[in-house]
């Protein structure tokens, strides 16, 4: 059954050009729930669609900016790096700290009805790994600003087509498609995960 396009919802991505984003942005095309999707992007996502609409951002510190763009029903946040990419720990926070935080804002502002957010699985304010600790951190700041329907979705190891070649994850790709089977029972959860499956789940949650 085809819904009625005067009530399909809208949905804002932060992040479309990643992996998980690319694939939110394919999923969110194709569903018919959604009329109208907005992608705020650093660089230009190579899709044309009627209902896709990009808006480029080199500098996410200034997303409040946009605020009249940007109403919708749903925001998704696929936006993260690695400390590797991003060339220091210092710079890893700003992105995975601070641009969820700074979206967290605007969603509070606009009273975005829906939030969903990729975060990590073991993420945790108190970890001695930085990057587990960054995480948790992001999680525990999202949640004091932002107070509508927040949902974190938590993946272990993300597989799929990166744009950029990243060797050790090449190999854990690898053995996760030949032993993820052994990873059962409570170890199940850290089972390598698709992104399009991770992008899917993120829809499925945002009306919980």
């Amino acid at each position: 059954m085809t819904t009625n396009p005067d009530i399909r919802k809208s949905a804002v991505v932060f992040g479309a050009t990643g992996l998980v984003g690319k694939e939110l942005i394919n999923a969110l095309l194709e569903n018919n729930d959604f009329g109208s999707i907005t992608a705020v992007v650093r660089k230009q996502l190579v899709l044309t669609d009627p209902k896709l609409k990009q808006i480029k951002l080199p500098d996410f510190s200034k997303l409040m900016d946009l605020r009249d763009k940007l109403q919708a029903g749903v925001f998704f946040c696929c936006v993260g790096t690695t400390i590797k990419n991003a060339g220091s720990k210092a710079e890893f926070a700003r992105v995975d700290l601070e641009i969820p935080k700074n979206i967290a804002r605007l969603a509070e502002s606009l009273s975005i009805p829906s939030l969903v957010a990729i975060s990590s699985i073991g993420a945790d304010a108190n970890s001695s790994n930085f990057y587990l600790k960054t995480k948790g951190e992001m999680e525990k700041a999202v949640r004091d600003i932002y107070h509508g329907n927040l949902k974190f979705v938590r993946p272990s190891l993300l597989m799929g087509n990166r744009d950029e070649f990243r060797f050790g994850e090449k190999v854990s790709v690898a053995f996760m498609k030949w032993f993820g089977w052994l990873f059962a029972g409570p170890f199940k959860k850290y089972r390598g995960i698709y992104a399009r499956d991770v992008a899917r789940t993120m829809i499925k949650i945002s009306d919980l």
